[in-house]
């Protein structure tokens, strides 16, 4: 376990450092982006439609790559030279075809003055798939220095050059015609965020030199098959785990009565979500890290047991993580700089609660991942995209944004619970789930003193709130955590 805190410590720092830097995004589009304007729906849609494409394109290699490179008797130069060439080779001829029909496909996005949008982010989609094998194999290596050092080489450019686009342009027009002419065009700067994103990813794959040579190791045809036969459950597994994540701010505008009503209001669910999405942070974080910790331990006698206190901590810090965003979300909303998108912040812990979900889902997924048996992941993910999507399609038109975020946390929900109940029958594992239900428990309790203290002034609340975050701490210090167990800070206490 100590291999894994180190590197859930690094991925988690470069996760933190990374999503923070990442965030302070949010507050520079929705200042300069009007809410009224459908601007920043434009971009959560797109977006949405990026991660679509990224599962597409990487159809799960990451986690193939992980299982077959950890295999006795697999070459494991040859399984990750065949894995960078199956994934380059998709990725450049689904950028040819999507330009081929880059008219109609526009025109299907409702972008038809703006092909180049969906141009921009077919590459983007090719390249980021491209990427995440070549991430892959510095986490397979253990190498988390450089992993978040390229992380950065992306996220600070890009952050950079945001903040160009939106303050430092409109200060050039004066003297610089030219560019209000650029900035109008491209939606008032908007559409200058893609291709702003397009620029920081290709230059990030030149940190890759090293790594980009081992695609001549070779490739290997009876190894493809054998790991695109492993790969397909796993790229439904995404395919429909990543509807859960985007088919509202995909479907949205479409459901709607009015589109461009819609476009306004995916605008104001897509900023308010980005609070949310700071649960993802540890989520991401312990992904990066477990994967190859996991299968590369897959063989222990122990593994079992790991896998158990794997998902105990996750809960216990993914419960921290919700408390600590809704008992500080005075503070955290002003992420989100134009008031007018505050309406909608009810959506925060619903949001976060379904993020909590497919974190535990994540953490259970291992089961059938270790079993070879990845389709019983596309079948339960399939049922709770099923029920994500039909309550999109149910109450959206009635409820609005608010219906996306029960979908989120219903379809989440869903999956979970199948595969709990399944694992439990097909490869069991003793989860301390006693354990489990008293943090759980305690933070039910917690969390209803805090909407209790709501209506209390701002500074009143945010101290009862904090005393509320020291006694989950509490509990958590001296039933599973003690204070010197702790690198450094520990010391104090074994005296």
């Amino acid at each position: 376990m100590a291999s894994l805190a180190k590197d859930t410590a690094i991925y988690g720092v470069s996760s933190i450092i990374g999503r923070f830097l990442n965030y302070l995004l949010v507050p520079i589009h929705t200042k300069f982006i009007n809410p009224a304007s459908g601007g920043y729906g434009i971009v959560t849609e797109m977006y949405a439609w990026a991660a679509l494409l990224f599962v597409l394109l990487t159809f799960g290699m990451e986690t193939t790559f992980f299982r077959f490179a950890s295999k006795e008797g697999e070459n494991e130069s040859m399984v990750y030279s065949t894995a960078l060439r199956l994934v380059g080779g998709v990725g450049l001829i689904f950028v040819i075809l999507a330009f081929l029909f880059l008219g109609p496909i526009s025109q299907f996005l409702g972008y038809a003055d703006h092909p180049e949008y969906a141009g921009c982010f077919a590459i983007i989609a090719a390249l980021d798939a491209f990427q995440a094998i070549l991430f892959s194999r510095l986490r397979q290596q253990h190498r988390p220095i450089k992993f978040m050092t390229l992380k950065m080489a992306f996220i600070i450019p890009n952050v950079l050059l945001n903040i160009f686009v939106f303050w430092l342009m409109p200060k050039m027009f004066g003297f610089m015609p030219g560019l209000e002419s650029i900035y109008i065009k491209y939606n008032y700067g908007v559409g200058l965020i893609f291709f702003v994103n397009l620029l920081c990813t290709f230059c990030v794959t030149f940190g890759f030199i090293k790594e980009l040579k081992g695609i001549t190791f070779g490739f290997d045809g009876k190894l493809a098959r054998r790991m695109l036969a492993y790969a397909w459950p796993i790229l439904l597994l995404g395919l429909v785990g990543i509807l859960n994540q985007v088919f509202d701010k995909i479907a949205f505008k479409h459901i709607v009565t009015d589109p461009k009503v819609g476009e306004v209001q995916l605008g104001i669910y897509g900023a308010c979500c980005k609070i949310a999405m700071l649960l993802a942070l540890l989520t991401q974080a312990f992904r990066y890290a477990y994967e190859p910790f996991v299968f590369g331990g897959s063989k222990d006698k122990n593994s079992s047991e790991t896998l158990a206190q794997g998902m105990k901590y996750f809960v216990i810090f993914g419960i921290l993580a919700f408390l600590g965003v809704m008992f500080y979300l005075p503070i955290f909303r002003y992420l989100v700089t134009n008031h007018d998108y505050w309406v909608g912040l009810k959506v925060v812990p619903i949001v976060m609660l379904a993020e909590l979900f497919m974190g535990i889902y994540f953490n259970l997924s291992f089961w059938y991942k270790l079993i070879d048996k990845t389709w019983w992941g596309a079948v339960m993910s399939g049922i709770g995209a099923a029920v994500m999507i039909c309550i999109n399609w149910i109450f959206v038109p009635k409820y609005g944004y608010i219906a996306c975020a029960w979908g989120g946390f219903a379809g989440y929900g869903t999956c979970m619970l199948l595969s709990y109940f399944i694992g439990q029958k097909k490869s069991p594992i003793n989860y301390p789930l006693t354990d489990i239900f008293k943090y759980v428990i305690l933070a039910a309790v917690l969390y209803i003193i805090y909407l209790g203290a709501e209506p209390l002034p701002t500074w009143a609340s945010l101290i009862i709130n904090t005393v509320l975050i020291c006694i989950y701490l509490g509990y958590l210090f001296k039933k599973d955590l003690p204070l010197k167990s702790l690198p450094v800070i520990g010391k104090y206490f074994r005296r």
